[in-house]
């Protein structure tokens, strides 16, 4: 069967919804914090010098930036029919059948998919990094990177060593202060993290990260929805504990008649985003109700918006409340990861596993078409005592408001 026909089958399956396998992927440089429901035996599934498993990308049509030894695959979402026996990517899904996928209006402006979502789970912090803007990563043939946080509590048993984030720089922070550390990052610790501030981090909240922002991502697991990109340089070059940076991490996704230009790795970072001093005012995120909660708790679920400060990629939390049916619309294509509880969704079996062996499918991740999702979907809690949680990831959405 080719790929057309598979993608043409799974979406008369699902009637406009299609059911994704998960994707996991490792990255060298993390050490696994295991919330992500992966079984312990398969963290390191992909061998010691790929490194663990500390990521699951959903909706994903992006291949993971991982370095020569890197499957084609990885990172990419499949869509899988009824019976698990035939697949094929939601990226050739999306080429074969365009606008019936992600709507007209998205095909027209990227003719992709055009983001994608993951869990970040990892035990210890994270280099103080950037993600480049347009300009930047247009150099590589890339895009900009924009990307969203949120901590939900149901993959947040613990905090980790370092439940704590540092965005940006000091307000009085200057330019020469910030050339001097990334000079000295082969040197040892560059100590750029003395020029910054760390936030604590609370579950059930998110935080906005444009591109051209440092950031330092603290040991919370987070879902991240993001543009459809993978670019990122590291600044920072020790971390917490002692864990070195490898300097060709400091000159990832650069030009190469740029590397060694210390002045162009400067020029990557938007300064005047990064010196904010109302940076939490700007860029924190409480969950914002998308219509009154009495109203809504009234027809049986509670529908809010948790990353809304970027139009390129946005989410919603929907929780059903036990026993109730509900039907949900949506004025554009979105990715789902179910968090809690089971049911219907759609015309499909829903429900939220324990533990996943590597290679196995679920019934916890889906994608709405642009045509399902403005006709409604319609969503069965089959528990009377636990809520369904569900999280929507969307790429472009006419409905939000920044």
């Amino acid at each position: 069967m080719s790929q057309i026909q598979i993608a043409q089958k799974a979406i008369e399956e699902g009637k406009g919804i299609f059911r994704l396998a998960p994707a996991w992927v490792p990255r060298s440089f993390c050490r696994p914090g295991k919330r992500i429901k992966l079984h312990p035996d398969d963290y390191y599934v992909f061998g010691l010098e790929r490194g663990g498993v500390d990521e699951r990308w959903f909706a994903s049509t992006t291949h993971a930036d991982n370095g020569p030894k890197t499957p084609e695959d990885e990172g990419l979402s499949y869509v899988v029919t009824r019976d698990g026996k035939e697949r094929v990517l939601l990226r050739d899904a999306v080429d074969c059948l365009k606008a019936d996928v992600i709507g007209e209006a998205l095909w027209k402006k990227y003719g992709r998919w055009s983001m994608f979502s993951k869990f970040f789970d990892n035990f210890g912090p994270l280099p103080h990094h950037i993600h480049h803007r347009d300009v930047h990563a247009a150099r590589i043939n890339q895009s900009g990177k924009p990307e969203m946080y949120f901590f939900p509590a149901q993959v947040n048993n613990h905090g980790g060593e370092f439940p704590f984030t540092f965005f940006g720089l000091n307000p009085e922070t200057t330019k020469d202060q910030v050339l001097r550390a990334l000079k000295n990052f082969a040197r040892g610790d560059n100590r750029l993290l003395s020029l910054a501030r760390a936030y604590a981090l609370d579950v059930d909240t998110g935080w906005d990260v444009p591109p051209g922002v440092l950031h330092a991502p603290g040991s919370l697991c987070t879902y991240e929805p993001q543009f459809a990109s993978d670019v990122y340089a590291m600044y920072q070059s020790v971390l917490y504990f002692g864990h070195c940076v490898p300097e060709d991490l400091l000159w990832k996704n650069c030009p190469p008649e740029e590397k060694g230009n210390f002045n162009y790795l400067l020029e990557v970072i938007d300064w005047e985003a990064n010196v904010d001093p109302d940076f939490h005012k700007n860029r924190f995120m409480a969950p914002r109700p998308v219509k009154p909660l009495e109203q809504m708790k009234a027809e049986g679920y509670v529908e809010e918006w948790i990353c809304y400060k970027c139009k390129d990629a946005s989410a919603k939390r929907l929780t059903v409340l036990p026993g109730k049916t509900v039907t949900v619309k949506d004025a554009a294509a979105y990715g789902i990861i179910c968090l809690q509880g089971f049911g219907k969704f759609g015309v499909w079996n829903m429900e939220t596993p324990a533990l996943i062996r590597y290679g196995q499918l679920t019934n916890d991740e889906f994608f709405v078409t642009e045509k399902a999702a403005k006709e409604g979907v319609t969503i069965t809690n089959s528990s009377d005592t636990d809520e369904i949680v569900i999280l929507k990831h969307f790429a472009e959405n006419p409905d939000l408001v920044i």
